[in-house]
């Protein structure tokens, strides 16, 4: 039997108990794909991160929910960096390759008022149209077809992950929603494995353009995810193809429904005409778990 260290850091949040919790396994050379499935299944979090030597990139993150394996995870890559400065094995100020299933992607450490913050370069956005049953979306959701925003498309989005990109009318819409997330593969018949992210311009807060919630495939072993930083990242991708093409930073609030209060800053750009995605947050130590298999 093994003894498993897991780490637990909250991301998108100074505050202990709120923002995402993620899992970081420091050692993730010691384990096979097979006994990271199963941390990752015992831990329970959205997803934990398994840090492993790369020969070709600064580190290597490996990312597990408790059902699968991800080619990324916005708020478990923050809470990995976070954690590699706090135990002195990266450097503020600095950036570094990560590779993962998505690519080699990088990212930048910075301290801000007195705060490490991490900003991942995701992959570049990709676009799908949703050509499902839309009133059958919204009773998966818990809310009627009128909830949806009259002027703006349901598509799938990624830079990364898959997830379908939900407008909504309010504030009132995103409170009220129940999901049925086994209704999921059956209602996204482009892409029956995706998540759906539904979101709002209605605010919690004042300095917030956009307000989320993430709900996860049925295959993932979780409901929910608090703060998200890979579907905020394809949002702000999505408004400046859709909704807001001007603008070109995105403050994103999540989890007030659930009591897991979070910010995602999105910075937009383009380069050589191809659009840039950027995802900014911080993490805070939890508690440290140990786990037998």
């Amino acid at each position: 039997m093994k003894e498993i260290e897991v780490l637990k850091y909250e991301a998108f949040t100074s505050s202990p108990g709120k923002g995402n919790p993620a899992g970081v396994v420091l050692q993730g050379d010691d384990y096979t794909v097979e006994e990271m499935q199963t941390i990752a299944e015992h831990a329970g979090y959205s997803e934990t991160t398994f840090i492993k030597k790369s020969e070709s990139a600064d580190l290597e993150l490996r990312y597990f929910t408790p059902g699968h394996e991800m080619n990324l995870c916005g708020h478990a890559t923050v809470a990995s960096l976070y954690a590699l400065c706090e135990k002195g094995m990266l450097e503020s100020g600095q950036t570094y390759s990560i590779q993962t299933k998505a690519g080699i992607l990088p990212v930048k450490i910075a301290e801000k008022k007195g705060r490490v913050h991490i900003t991942l370069e995701q992959a570049s956005p990709q676009f799908k149209p949703f050509t499902g049953d839309r009133e059958k979306l919204a009773g998966a959701l818990g809310i009627t077809e009128e909830d949806f925003h009259e002027n703006l498309p349901i598509v799938f989005g990624s830079t990364g992950i898959w997830t379908a990109i939900v407008p909504l009318r309010s504030l009132e819409a995103s409170k009220k929603m129940v999901p049925d997330n086994k209704q999921f593969p059956e209602v996204l018949v482009d892409l029956p494995k995706a998540s759906v992210h539904p979101f709002t311009f209605e605010t919690v807060y004042p300095d917030s353009h956009l307000h989320g919630r993430h709900f996860s495939s049925p295959y993932s072993g979780t409901i929910e995810d608090p703060v998200t930083g890979t579907a905020s990242g394809v949002m702000g991708a999505y408004m400046k193809q859709y909704g807001r093409a001007d603008q070109r930073e995105f403050i994103i609030e999540q989890g007030q429904e659930i009591g897991k209060d979070g910010k995602v800053k999105i910075e937009i750009s383009e380069e050589g005409g191809n659009m840039k995605v950027n995802m900014t947050g911080t993490a805070v130590y939890s508690e440290t778990r140990i786990l037998k298999i």
